[in-house]
């Protein structure tokens, strides 16, 4: 008997203009994930919440991004692409609460990690899409990068060291760059098919550019 595929929802397999259409998937789901976790933010800041801390947000985290990446395939992995997002988004309200309270002038270093973030994201995006340059050759150094800068950033963390934790932000900002031109370069040259995949990978990339520039701003720009 003739086996008969079940149809995958994430991956957009070769045809007519794949390309364009896990570039438009992407960029749906993206801007949806993007306003669920901005609201997941702004309700952890109404109601107060404290920050989960470090052992939940790496457990909630590397958690959830693999039952994303498991279920990719799957509606399931819709549902745990804003699980993961909201998620990120809860840790990122008291954070953001923080320099709001800490800061004299919080909301100027917010707004401006926050334009930052979208004109570096943009303007990247937009390089890859129109060069369509293959900047596949990133991956291992990016591979290595953030492995280097997470362990780093535990190292910080632990130790207590804020030039590190200087350097870490600093690193993070590029990585972050970096990985944005490469994800975006596997999408419009063919070698991402998979938008939920594609979609996890770019907003990785702004939640951690987002908060490296807050944190840079808020050690270089607090008066």
């Amino acid at each position: 008997m003739q086996r008969i595929e079940q149809p995958s929802i994430g991956t957009v397999r070769a045809g007519a203009a794949p390309m364009n259409k896990v570039l438009k998937n992407t960029y749906i789901l993206l801007s949806m994930t993007l306003l669920f976790s901005a609201g997941t933010a702004g309700l952890s800041m109404a109601l107060n919440l404290p920050h989960p801390g470090l052992i939940v947000t790496l457990v909630g985290y590397f958690g959830l991004l693999f039952l994303t990446e498991k279920f990719r395939d799957s509606g399931l992995g819709l549902v745990f692409v804003f699980a993961l997002t909201g998620f990120m988004g809860l840790t990122l309200g008291p954070i953001i609460s923080a320099y709001l309270s800490y800061f004299p002038n919080g909301h100027q270093l917010v707004m401006t990690a926050f334009g930052g973030t979208g004109a570096i994201f943009i303007g990247l995006s937009a390089y890859a899409l129109t060069t369509r340059k293959d900047f596949s050759f990133l991956g291992s150094f990016l591979f290595a990068g953030i492995l280097v800068a997470f362990l780093a950033g535990l190292g910080a963390w632990f130790f207590q060291l804020p030039t590190l934790s200087i350097a870490v932000s600093a690193m993070f900002v590029l990585l972050m760059s970096g990985l944005i031109l490469f994800q975006t370069s596997q999408i419009v040259r063919g070698g991402e098919t998979n938008y939920i995949s594609a979609t996890v990978t770019l907003f990785v990339s702004i939640y951690n550019l987002f908060t490296s520039l807050l944190h840079l701003l808020g050690i270089f720009g607090d008066d």
